[in-house]
């Protein structure tokens, strides 16, 4: 209603069109700055005019409905302030109404393919795979919630240098094979045997031989690599399962390499790649973005050439418009050669793939490696993590059941686990401190759960229907203006976080309202007040918890009732 009412008065007085009003429009980082803010830079070269000459024009001229209480300039922006009152209204009626839907909303119909998680075969799955999978996730989740059909798929490396340096420890090693968790052993194993190749130059040649012989399905190793490929893939799973995830599709390196071979040849036919040193390359200098392999001396097709088969077999078996790489930021420059190559071939995917990049995960003490055997493995992380976390729960009820200290412990691992992931801008560096992301009190996911879960003990103490009919003006506290105006941003939040692939956005936002709700709940009783401003405090408090639960639903986040 507000941004609409604002939209369209902007683009009769600006001669905008709406599409790009509505564009413009923004949330004041500052509530003391209202509650929306339009930008005149775009203005300036139109009316000739400084932004900020042409702000207090407009704040001057606009006619405003009753809905807004003030509009004024601020430097190049104009600022519109609500009518508390009937923000208030709105927002919590339309919550009311709508419940687990508020939230949600219609962009333009498309169908975007995401690409996450892209564990390898034959490495165990690290505390790095927890970023990409939750920030994936979550993405997922967004672009459903505006309106977008979603195809989720996993690509990963069951061929190569790696899984040849494993097998070949399998087999020189001859360890007793675990019942269990077989995948997370050989991770143990690739670590193992890549120390020892690396020392060794004749390991380092049988390894070469052995992956030879991987790459042409030599039937002295397929069985080998078969039966070590689904040990790594049925650890997966317990893993998709803990995440709450599912694909649509699985690739995999070892279908992609003959295809993405035939179209580097193609390239060279066409005089677009060129035979170097019996190899096959990109030079993409011209373009800034250097040279690359795309089949080796040897024979085998590179990351890129499988990339080039795998966006064939997608536009084989789907139908998209955007297709989205979740991947690390290191793979940056990959990507910008990828897409670049994509152009040069009139792919279907040029122009409409995009890299969601992430940064590092790093501990404390810093930088981890597979090869070196000192990645923080996802087993390891989770059940070091259950302890602290029961421990947590134990402090604050004695006595509870097992079944139940596990599930409460298990909830909150998971909100400590993904929110610690994609809480941070997704470009920047994460060092993951495990106590810290349990922590009750600060910037984690189990603060959140902890705000929702006392938002629905007031409720339960309260033991009284919950209706939309309250004197809404008794809402007035700084603390209550505070959340209301909090609330009426979701929908507006989990936009924009969907449209420029940001589940942080909704982090943050998640988090703030934690935080009002926590000030108001130290400042404004409840249940002890007069009857007409419980009423309407109980319509907050569920308000509060709804769109907690539904932020921490898109973010992959249990809302415990208890904590």
């Amino acid at each position: 209603m507000f941004r609409e009412k604002i939209i369209s008065i902007i683009a009769k007085e600006t001669q905008l069109g709406k599409e790009e009003a509505d564009k413009l429009l923004e949330i004041p980082p500052d509530e003391k700055l209202g509650d929306f803010a339009f930008p005149c830079f775009v203005l300036a070269k139109k009316f000739r005019k400084s932004p900020v000459d042409i702000a207090k024009e407009l704040a001057g001229k606009l006619k405003l409905p009753g809905a807004f209480s003030d509009v004024r300039a601020v430097g190049p922006y104009v600022n519109f302030f609500v009518n508390v009152s009937m923000l208030a209204e709105q927002t919590l009626t339309d919550l009311f109404k709508r419940k687990k839907k508020y939230g949600q909303s219609a962009e333009k119909k498309e169908t975007v393919m995401v690409e996450f998680f892209h564990a390898n075969t034959h490495k165990g799955v690290h505390i790095g795979h927890i970023r990409n999978i939750s920030i994936g996730a979550s993405l997922c989740n967004l672009l459903e919630a505006v309106g977008k059909k979603v195809i989720r798929v996993n690509y990963q490396g069951d061929i190569g240098p790696h899984v040849a340096k494993c097998i070949w420890g399998y087999l020189h090693f001859k360890e007793k094979v675990p019942a269990h968790n077989k995948g997370v052993w050989l991770g143990e194993i690739y670590a193992k045997a890549s120390k020892k190749i690396e020392m060794n130059k004749k390991y380092e040649e049988e390894m070469q031989a052995l992956n030879k012989k991987i790459y042409a399905c030599d039937k002295s190793i397929v069985g080998v690599w078969k039966k070590t490929r689904q040990w790594c893939l049925d650890d997966f799973n317990v893993f998709y399962k803990d995440f709450g995830v599912k694909f649509d599709r699985l690739y995999f390196e070892s279908e992609t390499e003959k295809p993405g071979k035939e179209v580097m040849l193609s390239l060279v036919k066409e005089k677009i790649a060129q035979e170097s040193a019996g190899a096959i390359i990109m030079d993409l200098k011209q373009y800034g973005l250097g040279v690359y392999v795309g089949i080796t001396q040897q024979g085998h097709g590179t990351y890129n050439a499988k990339d080039l088969g795998l966006a064939l077999l997608k536009q084989k078996e789907f139908a998209f418009d955007k297709s989205i790489h979740v991947v690390g930021s290191e793979q940056e420059l990959y990507f910008e050669q990828l897409f670049k190559t994509f152009e040069l071939l009139k792919s279907p995917l040029a122009g409409k793939s995009h890299h969601v990049s992430y940064g590092l995960v790093m501990l404390p003490e810093g930088k981890m490696s597979s090869r070196e055997g000192t990645m923080v493995l996802y087993d390891n992380l989770f059940a070091e993590l259950m302890v602290l976390s029961e421990k947590e729960i134990v402090k604050r009820h004695k006595g509870l059941p097992k079944k139940e200290l596990g599930e409460r412990a298990r909830m909150i691992v998971f909100g400590a686990l993904k929110y610690s992931m994609i809480s941070r801008e997704n470009s920047s560096v994460l060092v993951f401190d495990w106590e810290k992301a349990l922590d009750f009190e600060g910037d984690t996911g189990p603060y959140i759960q902890y705000a929702h879960a006392r938002c629905a003990s007031i409720l339960r103490k309260a033991n009284t229907t919950i209706n939309q009919k309250v004197r809404y003006e008794t809402l007035d506290t700084p603390y209550e203006r505070k959340i209301i105006a909090h609330l009426a941003q979701f929908e507006e939040t989990v936009r924009h976080a969907a449209l420029h692939y940001k589940p942080y956005i909704l982090a943050k936002y998640c988090l703030d309202l934690a935080q009002y709700f926590n000030e108001f709940y130290h400042h404004c009783p409840v249940i002890s007040e007069l009857t007409e401003v419980m009423n309407a405090r109980l319509l907050l408090v569920q308000s509060v918890k709804q769109v907690l639960e539904n932020g921490l639903k898109l973010l992959g986040i249990a809302a415990p009732e208890v904590m």
